[in-house]
């Protein structure tokens, strides 16, 4: 029982430490001060809905439908190509003030929005959570598929709360003009990264098909 909740978390834990979009997000808003908590509660309860459909039988909608999976990715793209753009241009404004991907995400309801198109249009956490996880939770009996969920659902929740805490912890020194032109320069090159790869997956499934 215990070793499969351990299972579950290390498991997750390694697809979640990467540099992903999320990540960034968070730290983003964490160095500001930003609706950070808010930011890691919906990227964590985004996980939980995941994995949890993962887990338990959604794996199979997304292995099913390729058109499904090419709308996701080709959103995506363009979404974290558009999100990109506007952290290099914070970056390199003359003025760290006010930029226009801040004053995006002044209130709370960009904040979900934005988060929303940052998980959900993202290919990879579909991989990650319904055909890794779910998978290897798939297989388990009845009786130990709860606590494996559980133990992914924990990791996640747990590393996006230290992240956002940490980062807002240190935020005296990352809100400084420097820091955040750093900060805006990772989070860039992380979502152009990602959308490359996300490009380059897209391609294959055409060319597939």
């Amino acid at each position: 029982m215990f070793s499969t909740f351990f299972q579950g978390f290390l498991l997750s834990a390694a697809m979640i430490l990467p540099l992903g979009p999320q990540n960034a997000f968070v730290l983003q808003q964490g160095s500001k001060r930003q609706y950070h908590l808010m930011s890691a509660f919906l990227c964590a309860l985004s996980d939980v809905i995941l994995i949890a459909g993962g887990v338990f039988g959604g794996s199979a909608l997304l292995s099913q439908s390729e058109t499904l999976l090419l709308i996701i990715t080709w959103s995506g793209v363009a979404f974290l190509l558009w999100y990109g753009w506007q952290a290099f241009k914070g970056a390199f404004a003359k003025e760290i003030v006010l930029s226009e991907i801040e004053t995006q995400v002044r209130s709370r309801w960009r904040v979900v929005v934005t988060l929303f198109a940052v998980t959900w249009l993202n290919p990879h956490v579909y991989l990650d959570t319904f055909v890794v996880l779910g998978s290897i939770g798939g297989q388990l009996t009845s009786h130990l598929r709860p606590w494996f969920t559980l133990g992914a659902i924990f990791a996640s929740m747990s590393w996006f709360f230290i992240l956002a805490l940490l980062a807002a912890w240190f935020s005296p020194i990352l809100s400084r003009p420097r820091s955040q032109r750093i900060i805006n320069l990772f989070v860039g090159g992380v979502m152009w990264f990602i959308a490359v790869q996300l490009a380059s997956q897209g391609w294959k499934i055409l060319f597939h098909s």
